[in-house]
């Protein structure tokens, strides 16, 4: 977990090795941009050996920089912290979308965000003050890559974005006029790996810093293009550590423990939990396809996944999607059914409608979700794990790691036979499943 980051300004928050410290900004030497095709092949030992003689040459700059940088600000984090948080209102915004071809068409994506925010966050804000602004996945670029079955390497080169970069940049206005948290998504761009995009969820201070950035652990599996990091999983724990911030990072902030669990994470509650066993207190998730919304998969997951862990699920879906910047068809793609839910499973802000632009909005108390953690016997569950027992449920590999340490990844079609159609025979041939007679 990231502590007092939000205080540290301007510094991008990484979750990097140890040996360096996580609050000081890494910046990339010029032309140390790895194609990942040809170093991700390397063996086990020779990537650890490399990355460390990497690590070695910058390792001493930062430490000596950042010491007294980060235990001036953990010092005043935790005096801050010590202060009650009041209970404040978070909105999520239910924009309508134009998907993209080119990075240049996020603009006009940005300009009806400014737009929807100003008379969100306005009208939010006549009960308790607005601090925390959830967009939603895809409001910034759509899904083009996954409806329309894309080429990655086309994608990663003319649409994906850079975080920070100039898309980050525009949001971070935004947090600073309305003194707001921003939780947001982008297919973005890896700065040590050429060619690849990833689905990467961030959070912005109201300074406008990037203070936090997850790498999507659980992609749309049939449809989406996104490499994430268990596809290149040898790789990434080289370079990040085995640990809950690699995957799960939760950062501390003036409002809260955040955390990001977009979409389709939200399916597994492996990821709810590991944010949970992390810390978070306010976790996004968004977005979510209809029927599932419909059908009430978003909702009954997100409820879950708050009562479970005793956090707050910040929910909001998209609204109307036009798949090209100049099309005139507009398609309610998402089905509505946004939410705020609490720690305890009850949802405290609702919007049932998707078919133009809205808004959701909720009060978050954070003193509350605290105090029941803290004071509830049985209903704080997490405290009661046996751990013992559960880790034999994963002793046996399911999903097949680093799947694109060497490719690119897979479309639809080849998706579908090569990764879909094992997995379920897996399960048959393990006896988890029984096969249906007709």
């Amino acid at each position: 977990m990231v502590v007092g980051a939000q205080w540290i300004a301007p510094v991008t928050v990484h979750h990097v090795p140890d040996g360096r410290n996580p609050l000081r900004p890494y910046h990339h030497p010029e032309g140390w941009r790895t194609n990942i095709l040809s170093s991700l092949s390397l063996n086990d030992d020779t990537i650890f050996k490399n990355l460390k003689q990497k690590e070695a040459r910058h390792q001493a700059e930062y430490q000596t920089a950042g010491r007294g940088v980060f235990q001036r600000e953990l010092s005043r984090s935790k005096e801050e912290h010590n202060v009650m948080i009041k209970p404040y209102t978070a909105v999520g915004l239910i924009p309508t979308v134009r998907g993209i071809r080119k990075r240049a068409d996020i603009k006009t994506n940005l300009e009806h965000l400014f737009h929807l925010v100003k008379a969100a966050s306005w009208l939010s804000s006549l009960d308790l003050p607005v601090r925390l602004i959830a967009f939603p996945e895809g409001a910034l670029q759509g899904f083009n890559d996954e409806v329309l079955d894309l080429d990655h390497v086309q994608f990663a080169r003319e649409c994906a974005i850079d975080i920070p970069g100039e898309e980050t940049e525009e949001l971070g206005k935004i947090a600073r006029t309305y003194d707001a948290f921003i939780m947001a998504q982008a297919k973005a761009r890896h700065p040590e790996i050429q060619d690849r995009y990833f689905n990467v969820g961030f959070i912005l201070s109201p300074q406008g810093e990037v203070i936090l950035q997850h790498y999507k652990v659980s992609p749309l599996f049939p449809v989406e293009h996104s490499v994430c990091p268990h596809d290149i999983y040898d790789w990434w724990i080289a370079r990040y550590g085995r640990n809950l911030d690699a995957f799960w990072p939760v950062v501390d902030t003036e409002i809260g423990r955040l955390g990001i669990m977009m979409a389709n994470e939200g399916s597994y509650p492996e990821n709810a939990r590991a944010l949970a066993m992390n810390g978070a207190e306010v976790v996004y998730r968004a977005s979510y396809p209809h029927p599932a919304t419909g059908n009430e998969i978003f909702e009954i997951q997100s409820r879950a996944r708050a009562l479970d862990n005793n956090m707050y699920i910040v929910a909001p879906n998209m609204g109307t999607y036009y798949l090209l910047p100049e099309e005139a068809t507009p398609i309610d793609t998402f089905g509505g059914r946004s939410f705020i839910v609490n720690y305890k499973g009850q949802i405290v802000g609702r919007q049932d409608y998707g078919g133009s632009s809205t808004y959701v909005g909720g009060v978050i108390d954070i003193e509350a979700l605290r105090d029941h953690r803290a004071r509830a016997q049985w209903d704080n569950w997490v405290k009661d794990l046996r751990t013992e027992l559960y880790q034999l449920l994963y002793e046996q590999p399911i999903y097949p790691k680093n799947l694109y340490l060497n490719r690119e990844p897979m479309k639809h079609a080849e998706y579908r036979e090569q990764v879909i159609k094992r997995q379920i025979s897996l399960m048959h041939e393990r006896n988890i499943w029984v096969k249906p007679e007709r």
